[in-house]
């Protein structure tokens, strides 16, 4: 009972502090860029009025018209509220991290200022965190409360799995998510065949890929004979990290991958920003948000 009373006034210290260091980058960073980046899609009535030379006739209430005899049109504005959608990946892969924090950890940071972002837009925020199944589902709501509530939810994460089935996430949100949403893929992308899933949600939705890597993704220093193990599926092999020829082709092969990867994505016309556990992310979600404001 101790043990668990201390482990929950610890918790509630970390909640703390990524709430006071999240709400800061979200009000002073990214609120004004957010608000910009992802303006309401859709259009709700106001009010009706006289036509006037040069309204587009299409506009015309006609039902209005016929009862006061004159022309009316009706007059629209934009429909702000949205709802964000946090898809975050918690498979096994997403625990590793070889500097100071884990692809899980940076996953967690920027879910929270993203989520402080939409809520001081007025938005609702949900989250959905998968592994090759839906581990926790959270509907969108709004509020600093229910903010609390996710960022808890991602802190005591225990998923039932190790593996990754993105296009099972991707399935779910499609067929329970229906109104156009805002939707934050954050995944390492250790896994194949969801692109078919990405660009059914992006045709639906406002959907954004954040692929999360770490320095030893990319490149595996100079050192003895290593013996890797997959996280994932607990594989095991042995690589010569003494053997320069070995250490050029592994990170050959991996930059060809991004760049395939930076393709396939630009082909589907899908937004992606890629981090690093390395690097504060905060440069790299400033230059996205200024690239959807003028893309919007």
């Amino acid at each position: 009972m101790e043990k668990s009373k201390e482990y929950l006034k610890e918790l509630q210290k970390v909640i703390r502090r990524v709430e006071i260091r999240s709400k800061r980058m979200a009000s002073e960073l990214f609120s004004g860029e957010y608000h910009s980046s992802f303006k309401g899609k859709g259009i709700e009535f106001s009010h009706v009025r006289e036509y006037q030379y040069g309204d587009d006739v299409r506009s015309i209430d006609w039902n209005t018209s016929a009862r006061k005899h004159e022309l009316y049109v009706k007059l629209f504005t934009e429909e702000r509220e949205r709802s964000l959608m946090l898809v975050v990946d918690g498979s096994a892969s997403m625990l590793f991290g070889s500097r100071e924090r884990s692809k899980q950890e940076l996953a967690l940071e920027v879910s929270a200022v993203l989520a402080f972002s939409a809520i001081q837009n007025n938005d609702k925020v949900g989250l959905l965190v998968f592994t090759d199944q839906v581990e926790t589902y959270i509907p969108p709501r709004k509020g600093r409360h229910h903010v609390l509530v996710i960022l808890e939810e991602l802190l005591r994460l225990k998923p039932g799995s190790r593996k990754t089935d993105i296009n099972a996430a991707l399935s779910f949100i499609r067929y329970t998510r229906k109104r156009q949403e805002i939707i934050f893929l954050l995944t390492d992308l250790v896994d194949s065949d969801y692109e078919q899933g990405m660009k059914l949600l992006n045709s639906r939705h406002d959907f954004v890929l954040v692929h999360i890597s770490d320095p030893l993704d990319k490149a595996i220093p100079s050192s003895a004979l290593l013996d890797l193990e997959d996280p994932e599926t607990g594989q095991r092999l042995t690589f010569d990290g003494a053997s320069r020829r070995q250490l050029a082709r592994y990170a050959s092969e991996y930059a060809r991958q991004q760049e395939e990867l930076r393709q396939r994505l630009r082909r589907m016309r899908i937004d992606s920003l890629f981090l690093d556990t390395d690097r504060s992310f905060i440069g790299e979600l400033n230059s996205f948000f200024r690239y959807r404001e003028r893309k919007v």
